[in-house]
């Protein structure tokens, strides 16, 4: 079977704006994404696993700590978060 190719337009067209997924991320992944001086003064171990809230599209919307906040925070923005593996 031929794997099918989606655009971020395509993925955002099959639930977005409500849609949102959470995935398991590495701290050094996020550390390295981030300004050096927003990244000033945090202190965190870079294997660290954190929880990421991802748009349909696969934008980074938010970062948190463990997996049921992420899924909390999302549903106090009136999004509708999944889980991916």
């Amino acid at each position: 079977m031929t794997p099918m190719m989606m655009t971020k337009e395509d993925l955002r067209g099959l639930g977005a704006p409500d849609l949102v997924y959470v995935r398991e991320i590495r701290a050094a992944d996020v550390l390295a994404d981030t300004p050096i001086p927003e990244a000033r003064g945090l202190s965190i171990d870079p294997e660290a696993i954190l929880y990421a809230v991802h748009g349909a599209d696969g934008e980074r919307l938010a970062v948190m700590m463990d997996r049921e906040t992420a899924f909390a925070a999302a549903v106090a923005h009136e999004l509708e978060p999944v889980s991916v593996h």
